[in-house]
């Protein structure tokens, strides 16, 4: 089958490489149909991921049918059509238990960085009873494949984690897609106001679109002064970190009110500062998180009755055979106006 190969920092091609099979009784294969790219993908190709080893087929989002499953799957069948989690859980260690799937023990988010991911024809899941998802016949494959990663991503790690309430005021700091998939999920709790901050100002008019209430250019280092501004010098109830760099975790420290909530949702390769010479005393708090895709079954309800339309995040489509260009338009998003793209095996 062909497979997009990791081979290290700024490496990745298009390989042959053999189907994958069942290696215990309770995997799956599935054929895959579509799948994306996630901004974590870029992270592991900039070597932020030391998890994740040359020779890695890459992916961990995707929709498809099952072709085989082991003799201890029950939940599926071979023709069923099905949405990939891109964590995978047992459902029975301590911290499945805790519905902490995340830090599953023989799982976890391991598609795409310690087996093989779905950026390929086929692809094995581990535990699949508990990791994949049965798709309804009239869905939209496009809509779901948002629901592998960054939909549930944003919501839990941005959304839930932010503590959004009704009335409040939200900072969304990183308008790609994690960031633009938490604008769409923090209109569920009807926030008063909804800042996005970016430096690309087809990204914020986009974020305009699809409901925030202001919108900041963050070239020229003044984007904090902004955000007060709006918020009348009080800053935000909620800021949340959707691009992982240390300064747009600071901005976070610089917006947040008193009694604020950062939710950090980007994966961070290098520390950040924490300015807790002035953050002492402000009664905020920081979450971090790993999505665990709990809420999955709840999106998934809120795409079907058409509350949510994550498709609105799609920009572009290639074949697998093109998978290549879709990283290169990817990782050059301002340039292309790129925010998700899908791939068609």
């Amino acid at each position: 089958m062909k497979a997009l190969v990791y081979q290290g920092p700024g490496k990745k091609a298009i390989e042959e490489r053999p189907m994958p099979t069942v290696a215990a009784p309770t995997d799956a294969i599935v054929r895959i149909t579509k799948t994306t790219i996630c901004g974590t993908d870029l992270h592991i190709l900039k070597g932020d991921v030391p998890t994740c080893a040359p020779g890695r087929i890459l992916g961990h989002e995707g929709v498809g049918t099952v072709e085989k499953t082991g003799p201890g799957v029950t939940a599926f069948s071979p023709g069923d059509h099905v949405l990939i989690s891109c964590i995978s859980a047992c459902g029975k260690c301590d911290y499945c238990r805790r519905a902490m799937y995340s830090h599953c023990t023989t799982g976890g988010w391991i598609l795409g960085n310690t087996i093989d991911g779905t950026q390929a024809e086929y692809v094995r899941i581990p535990h699949a009873d508990t990791s994949l998802y049965r798709i309804p016949a009239e869905a939209d494959e496009d809509a779901l494949t948002m629901l592998s990663d960054i939909l549930p991503t944003a919501f839990e790690c941005g959304v839930l984690n932010g503590k959004v309430q009704p009335g409040s005021t939200v900072a969304i700091v990183g308008a790609g897609p994690i960031g633009l998939a938490a604008l769409l999920t923090a209109q569920f709790y009807s926030p008063a106001e909804i800042i996005a901050i970016d430096l690309d100002d087809n990204r914020l008019d986009v974020a305009r679109r699809l409901g925030a209430t202001g919108a900041v250019n963050a070239t020229g280092g003044d984007a904090a002064g902004r955000v007060i501004k709006l918020t009348g010098g009080r800053g935000v109830d909620t800021a949340i970190e959707a691009v992982g760099t240390p300064a747009t975790f600071v901005l976070c420290e610089d917006i947040i009110a008193p009694g604020g909530t950062i939710a950090n949702v980007g994966v961070h390769g290098v520390k950040a500062d924490l300015h807790l010479e002035r953050l002492w005393s402000q009664n905020i708090t920081i979450t971090t998180r790993l999505v665990d895709t709990s809420t999955t079954p709840m999106l998934l309800k809120a795409v079907q009755s058409r509350k949510l339309d994550p498709k609105r995040l799609i920009t572009h489509r290639f074949k697998l055979a093109r998978i290549l260009d879709a990283y290169d338009t990817f990782a050059q998003a301002a340039s292309n106006q790129a925010l998700k793209v899908i791939i068609e095996a």
